[in-house]
């Protein structure tokens, strides 16, 4: 008997057969799940009395809710659970148990007042009415577009989603402006046969229905592991010194990417420490503004007003030496000879060799090994000895070796075998007048 992580989502993992402890592999089930919360409190003993009867049932994509177990039923992790709705029930996915209940349940501001309770486990009979109903939802989707553009509607028809008994079915729709649905839902219920639920979402939330990669290569975050949407403007572009470019900056979504935020708050803690972008400082030969900011350099570029093209780079230690330079009254100096005397030349290190092109080639080892030997007639090796005598050694070194050389093998000499006569090279003749 399948649990159910197959249809449960987008997820491809399946737990295998379900029993009364729940799944086979309850440890990595419950991560396999869009938006599932690591349990971390999983080995460790509750060291309250009273432990919480409520669980976190997850359905389709990222909607989920929190129920009371009223039976007290062994749940864990990955069960199938039938729980309560209107009208009928609903089937779905025990994503957390625990004392992190608790915690989820107060970050959501959920009430303990009057909850929805938990049925019983699902049994086969709910998990094929629950597959079967699944199974239609990408042809009543395509079906439902269909219609609402028979009607000339301004709307899209994002996802469906039955619920577990087939009894409702929910359509999740965006749109600009106000829709009048009332002809829509009557067309629906005549079609589809069953109860019509329209909700409106906003486009981060069909990005995160949807999913997607983003332009960073990875899968969208809002479909992974984000829940929350915080609001997102080109402030935040301006303060991380990012071109304001609505083709660079929107998401899958359309809208400002929400990545925009991270780092966001370690740039406005480097620029606590830089003077403001709108400085101007008054030098001898004219006022120079800011134009540009390196928050990793901790520099500031500066050009003069009426020469804008030319820039000028300066550290913010000496950018705040020259502002408060002319509140004493006091012109600085020009550009040019503040640049020269504080540009210091920084030499780049390639960390990652990208630049060099024989990186993955196989040098040879020994070349090293046969440049670093000690020669014995190197004049480091023994410096109480002089020159001359260091020639004089090596040249009768090299005279033996030669003798050597020269010498026949005993075995393989010919006696009627003369040696070989080298020719001598002729020498030039020297020009006692040059």
């Amino acid at each position: 008997m399948s649990c159910g992580c197959k249809t449960s989502g987008d997820s491809s993992h399946s737990c295998g057969t379900k029993s009364a402890n729940g799944c086979e592999n309850v440890n990595t089930c419950g991560n396999s799940y869009k938006l599932s919360v690591f349990d971390w409190l999983s080995n460790v003993n509750n060291p309250s009395q009273s432990q919480t009867d409520f669980v976190e049932v997850r359905f389709k994509n990222d909607r989920k809710f929190f129920y009371k177990n009223v039976h007290n039923l062994p749940l864990h992790m990955g069960s199938v659970v039938t729980v309560e709705s209107s009208p009928g029930h609903d089937i779905g996915v025990v994503s957390l148990t625990g004392e992190l209940v608790k915690i989820q349940m107060k970050k959501k501001n959920f009430s303990e007042d009057n909850p929805l309770k938990i049925y019983r486990l699902a049994n086969q009979k709910d998990i094929e009415v629950w597959h079967e109903s699944r199974a239609k939802e990408e042809s009543v989707k395509i079906q439902a577009r269909k219609i609402s553009y028979a009607l000339n509607l301004d709307m899209k028809i994002t996802d469906v989603e039955f619920q577990g008994d087939g009894a409702k079915v929910t359509f999740y729709y965006t749109s600009d402006t106000r829709v009048d649905f009332r002809q829509l839902i009557k067309e629906y219920a005549s079609t589809f046969r069953t109860k019509i639920d329209m909700k409106q979402i906003g486009f981060r939330q069909e990005a995160a229905k949807v999913g997607g990669i983003g332009s960073c290569g990875r899968e969208l975050c809002c479909s992974t592991w984000l829940t929350d949407f915080r609001s997102v403007n080109t402030n935040a572009a301006r303060y991380q010194q990012l071109s304001i470019n609505p083709q660079k900056l929107a998401g899958q979504c359309g809208k400002l990417k929400c990545c925009l935020n991270y780092e966001l708050d370690s740039y406005l803690d480097a620029l606590s420490d830089f003077p403001s972008s709108s400085t101007t400082i008054d030098t001898v030969n004219g006022k120079a503004f800011c134009i540009k900011i390196d928050v990793f350099k901790k520099r500031m570029w500066f050009a003069y007003v009426d020469r804008s093209m030319a820039w000028y780079d300066l550290d913010v230690q000496d950018v705040k030496k020259l502002i408060a330079q002319n509140k004493k009254g006091e012109k600085a100096l020009p550009l040019e000879e503040l640049r020269t005397q504080h540009d210091i030349p920084m030499k780049s290190v390639d960390l990652i060799q990208e630049n060099n092109m024989d990186r993955f080639e196989k040098k040879n080892r020994n070349s090293g090994k046969n440049q670093n030997r000690k020669k014995p007639n190197s004049p480091k090796n023994n410096p109480n000895q002089r020159p001359e005598q260091k020639a004089t050694t090596g040249s009768t070194e090299r005279r033996n070796v030669s003798e050597k050389k020269q010498q026949p093998n005993a075995k393989s000499q010919n006696p009627n075998q003369q040696p070989k006569k080298f020719k001598k090279k002729p020498q030039p003749k020297r020009d006692d007048n040059a």
